[in-house]
């Protein structure tokens, strides 16, 4: 499984270069094309990790202006 997201940044927000080091610290690769990065899943996650994934994408992102699609696909 894989989940792809995609960045918006805003122009009073944070630096697209930390929001960057923040998301490699949480696992995910930079990619090229539709989507901005990718999270490769060791093993087969269900509904509630994806969510609890969410949930720490947010909380990584917080108060940095940013918003993000997440978007997983087995």
């Amino acid at each position: 499984m894989r989940t792809y997201l995609i960045v918006w940044f805003n122009s009073e927000g944070a630096k697209p270069s930390d929001i960057s080091d923040r998301l490699l610290s949480m696992g995910f690769s930079p990619v090229e094309g539709e989507y901005d990065y990718s999270y490769n899943w060791d093993s087969r996650a269900d509904i509630n990790d994806i969510i609890k994934f969410g949930d720490q994408v947010q909380n990584t992102l917080k108060d940095t202006g940013v918003l993000f699609k997440l978007e997983t696909i087995s």
